[in-house]
């Protein structure tokens, strides 16, 4: 069967495969399948079985592509990677996430998640549940105020949310290009500049797609399947989802003690990983080549043995 074209780029291949280390015989989950680049790259590297996990139905497809070509070697799962322990029960010697929107998801106008082509306003990667829509048009002021600040980090979030509500008394914001004209009445376009409505529709989309919280139980949950020596392996592109990487990370990593000045450091035994990564970014090259890595960053943490 001939495969899809590929519209999506991976980001840090190189050393996604590099930290997970995929190896004979073992098991690894692609927690995000998107267009399949993780899977098909671990499936090429060693002779494993690969279990992805992707919310989106729009990607059946793909994935029975790739069944095809690697056959009882792949198995597509269809949920929330914050559900892992009910879709993935068995161990793991690996995992990997990469955060967010897809390429492809912003480039179906129809799915609602680009404010740069006309579109109904939805943002669900499931396809199911509350849209951006309905969280425009139904929230208070305060409450759309909050998630625009704090899951966009935008200052003007009250200003915005203000001019939200002030026209959707009007009539119903139904498409991204009308929401943006909204933002954009606050904060003008200027050429060269990240355009202003970037921070207002993140927000929505992680507001939507409860990001924050299915990746915090996609982590903690992933860890818990691992086998000792098992890899985790993350790729992020903001701030917030960054954070909460590094700090589960952090949180659950070897620790350092010293019983005096004279014996040496000792690793304390109740911590689940015997090595966290600091961030590890992009090539210059890559970012070259691929604008959407440029805010990308890697890191990785081993489970004890």
């Amino acid at each position: 069967m001939a495969e899809t074209k590929q519209r999506h780029i991976p980001v840090m291949l190189t050393e996604v495969l590099q930290y997970l280390n995929p190896q004979k015989g073992d098991v690894y989950v692609d927690a995000t399948f998107g267009n399949g680049s993780y899977s098909k790259a671990i499936l090429d590297a060693a002779d494993c079985k690969v279990i992805a996990l992707d919310r989106d139905p729009n990607v059946r497809v793909r994935a029975n592509e790739i069944k095809n070509m690697y056959g009882e070697r792949f198995e597509f799962r269809a949920g929330k990677f914050g559900d892992f322990s009910v879709l993935v029960p068995e161990k793991i010697n690996g995992a990997v996430f990469d955060i967010g929107v897809s390429s492809m998801q912003l480039d179906d106008a129809e799915r609602g998640f680009s404010f740069s082509k006309e579109a109904k306003l939805d943002m669900r990667m499931s396809s199911e549940g509350l849209s951006a829509a309905d969280i425009v048009n139904t929230y208070s002021e305060k409450d759309l105020a909050d998630i625009i600040y704090t899951f966009g980090e935008e200052r003007k979030s009250r200003q915005i949310a203000a001019r939200i509500v002030a026209h959707r008394q009007k009539k119903p914001i139904e498409t991204t290009t009308e929401l943006a004209q909204i933002v954009y009445e606050i904060m003008h376009k200027h050429a060269g500049e990240t355009d202003p409505a970037t921070r207002t529709f993140q927000a929505l989309r992680i507001a939507v797609n409860n990001e924050l919280e299915e990746l915090q139980k996609g982590l903690e949950q992933a860890t818990n399947k691992l086998h000792a020596n098992g890899r985790l392996v993350v790729v992020d592109f903001h701030s917030l989802e960054d954070r909460i990487v590094k700090n589960f990370m952090k949180e659950n990593s070897a620790k350092k003690v010293r019983i005096s000045k004279y014996a040496p450091e000792l690793a304390q035994s109740d911590s689940i990983f015997s090595e966290v990564s600091k961030a590890i970014v992009p090539t210059a090259a890559e970012c070259a080549q691929n604008p959407r890595a440029r805010s990308a960053k890697l890191r990785y943490a081993i489970r004890r043995s």
